[in-house]
């Protein structure tokens, strides 16, 4: 006889422990599953150390069968971007669920249930917990994620289309794969054709490229955070990162950084567009794989011997780029892309996720084609009405 299913809010500081845990029970069999570090899952839940809990308010949900955990869910509101795009909407995210569709209908129900009852007119997601987190759910190529992209099952895509709560597609985003087989020529060398375009252009605008400084990362990230705020500022759902969420940001992924993988775009002489990569991660995760019954010390150790004793990164991922509004057609972004190309060409990570992007956004999709990169990944938003 199947025991009962239950949904209880997160109260104790042992239901926060299931609730932080449940993903390496739930993908303890899923090779493509990277495991975060535990001390950075904690803190990103943590409302009292996670700045994006200073605008945000909501709950966690579990979903039991007797003793069992089975699911997980977060509903939240998000002040700020409400304010910013004059919308009444809750959230969703962490919606992790077992293949039953009563799970995950009961999950997603609660979430509406407390997105309703915060005065709210529609409910989106999945976000874990904004745009600059991972976020939206992973619907094509199910391989193991770059840093700080998604990764679930395929199953979940059913789950939440079959729910009968009205969840429909908001949104899809993408992300595009560069390997040197598909941007270099026979001879390993960037097409002629695509720099003689491209010089020509910034020789038209004044446009160059500088490196990042390393010796002055945090003004640098800083410098960063107010491009990447005006040239993003007319996206779709996007809300600037406070001062608080860039400093945290640079406390977690300062560590990683590699200089060569960090550009400015100019127009003469003036800083105003950038590209922030970073080497994926995940790659030595995978091997160090962090659990919450390991010391995380043992975890970190044997990361750095995946890092920097046997490396095992090949990948890259870049995080983190814009132009503001007024320069964006005079080629910045291709002379940022292209000083970036041929930097990767003297790293151990050749290959480059370009993602996420929005499938809306015709001049990445064109510069993406123009150095050959495919889509290799989607990624959708879902949305509801709670009326």
């Amino acid at each position: 006889m199947t025991d009962a299913l239950s949904i209880r809010k997160v109260e104790t500081s042992q239901d926060f422990k299931v609730f932080l845990e449940f993903p390496w029970s739930h993908y303890r069999n899923d090779p493509n599953w990277i495991p975060p570090l535990v001390s950075s899952r904690r803190h990103l839940l943590d409302k009292k150390r996670n700045p994006s809990w200073q605008y945000m308010t909501g709950e966690y949900y579990l979903a039991w069968r007797g003793k069992k955990p089975v699911g997980t869910i977060a509903a939240f509101v998000n002040h700020r971007h409400n304010q910013t795009h004059n919308e009444n909407l809750g959230w969703f995210g962490f919606f992790e669920c077992e293949d039953n569709q009563e799970t995950a209908t009961a999950l997603l129900r609660t979430a509406a249930d407390y997105a309703r009852a915060q005065g709210c007119d529609a409910m989106r997601g999945p976000a874990n917990f904004t745009l600059n987190d991972e976020c939206a759910l992973l619907i094509e190529n199910f391989s193991p994620p770059m840093l700080l992209m998604p990764y679930n099952p395929p199953y979940y895509q059913r789950l939440i289309e079959a729910s009968g709560l009205g969840l429909a597609k908001a949104m899809d985003l993408v992300s595009y794969i560069a390997k040197p087989t598909s941007y270099l020529d026979e001879n390993g060398n960037i097409p002629e054709r695509l720099l003689r375009v491209i010089r020509k252009v910034s020789e038209k605008y004044q446009v160059s490229v500088r490196r990042a400084n390393v010796r002055e990362l945090h003004k640098e990230v800083h410098l960063l955070a107010e491009i990447y705020r005006a040239a993003w500022a007319n996206n779709w759902s996007f809300v600037p990162p406070t001062d608080s969420e860039i400093d945290d940001l640079f406390k977690q992924l300062s560590q990683f950084f590699d200089p060569r993988l960090g550009e400015f775009g100019m127009v003469d002489g003036e800083v105003v567009g950038f590209m922030l990569a970073l080497p994926n991660m995940n790659q030595v995760l995978q091997h160090a794989y962090p659990h919450p019954r390991v010391p995380e010390w043992w975890t970190l150790l044997k990361a750095f011997w995946h890092w920097k004793i046997r490396p095992k990164i090949t990948e890259q991922r870049i995080v983190m780029f814009g132009v503001k509004p007024e320069y964006q057609r005079m080629g910045v972004a291709a002379a940022i892309l292209l000083a970036h190309m041929e930097a990767t060409m003297q790293t151990r990570y050749p290959d480059v996720d370009l993602g996420w992007v929005l499938e809306t956004n015709a001049a990445i999709d064109t510069l993406a084609k123009s150095f050959n990169c495919p889509i290799y990944k989607r990624y959708r938003f879902y949305q509801m009405p709670l009326s």
